[in-house]
Order: structure tokens, then C-alpha cells, then sequence
């Protein structure tokens, strides 16, 4: 059975479908690409599976968009072959090329998001996540395969309405691993 990838946090609630940070979400101009899980931030986030980092790189930075604090992602190659995207990270444990062992720590949770930053230029969606004080997450994608172009993708959403092919719901595999 795979491991709840947030062990200090009782609530393994999954956002359904409808609920804000639920896979596919429709925030207007984009289209949520991963599951969010609202957890403090410092929180420990460990494999779900195991598997091999194939990447680490910036997830969120504020000289892209003003009101992002600078948080990172690990990128996952499961035994199945699928990536694993956990995102929104303030520090990691892992490196490139590193095995992993399911329910080792890749990293804490980071604030992606800076309330202070916040103006009614920022879509709805993150000035309700600010006024209702849940900046910080994993947020959690799954692909297929490595995508290629990533040109219409930025911090976790995707800007058009069909989704790429590459791209799964990560909902099955945290109900798998005791989501609810």
C-alpha cells in the first residue's frame, strides 16, 4: 500500500471534484493540473511510492508572479514508469539521481503563497487561498511520461481546457496510500 505522503497530518482529505486545490479545477483562465494538500508549512512530505528523482528544480518564484514565494519540486520516476510531481516544496532532501524508498522524506511543505503580495490583479483563487490563510501545500501531479513542452503550463496549472495527454489525476493513488 503506498504511504501518505504527509505523515504530521491527521486529515487525509482529498479535494474532490468542485473543491479548491481538486485535480482539473476550473480557475477561470487555467486549469489545475495536480491535487493540493493543505498542510503547515515545514510539514515532512515523503515518497508515496518509491522510485528514482529524475529532476529538482524552482516550482514558484515571485520574479515570475509577484505573490509567489520561491518554493521547489522534485520530480519522481515510480517503478511503473509514471513521474511523480511533488511541488510547492521549501526545502528538499533529496538530489538528483538519489533512490528512493517509499515513506523516505523528500522535502517540507513551503508557503507558495506571500499574502503581504496580494493585489486584485491576482485571480480569485489566490486571494481566497490568502484570505483564508492556506498558502501552504503539496501539491501533487502525475504524468505518463516526461512531458515535453511545458509551454503552457506555469506553477501547477495548465491554460487550456482539453488536458495534455501526459497528465493523470493523482487521486487514485492517494486514496490508495488512506485519502479520503
Amino acid at each position: 500500500m503506498p504511504t501518505w505522503p504527509l505523515p504530521e497530518c491527521p486529515d487525509h482529505r482529498i479535494p474532490g471534484p468542485g473543491d479548491a486545490g481538486s485535480f482539473w479545477e476550473d480557475r477561470g483562465d487555467r486549469r489545475h493540473c495536480g491535487v493540493d494538500l493543505h498542510a503547515p508549512a515545514g510539514s515532512r512530505v515523503l515518497a508515496i511510492v518509491q522510485g528514482t528523482v529524475l529532476r529538482i528544480g524552482i516550482q514558484t518564484d515571485p520574479h515570475r508572479v509577484p505573490y509567489w514565494n520561491r518554493t521547489f519540486y522534485v520530480l519522481v520516476k515510480d517503478q511503473h514508469g509514471h513521474i511523480i510531481r511533488y511541488a510547492e516544496l521549501g526545502e528538499l532532501s533529496v538530489g538528483e539521481g538519489d533512490h528512493l524508498e517509499e515513506g523516505q522524506c523528500i522535502g517540507r511543505v513551503g508557503a507558495v503563497i506571500d499574502p503581504s503580495r496580494i493585489d486584485e490583479g491576482a485571480p480569485a483563487y489566490i486571494r481566497r487561498l490568502g484570505a483564508e490563510g492556506t498558502c501552504c501545500m503539496l501539491h501533487l501531479e502525475i504524468y505518463t511520461a516526461m512531458p515535453g513542452s511545458l509551454d503552457r503550463y506555469l506553477g501547477g496549472n495548465w491554460f487550456g481546457c482539453t488536458p495534455p495527454a501526459f497528465l493523470i489525476d493523482p487521486t487514485g493513488l492517494l486514496r490508495k496510500a488512506g485519502g479520503r
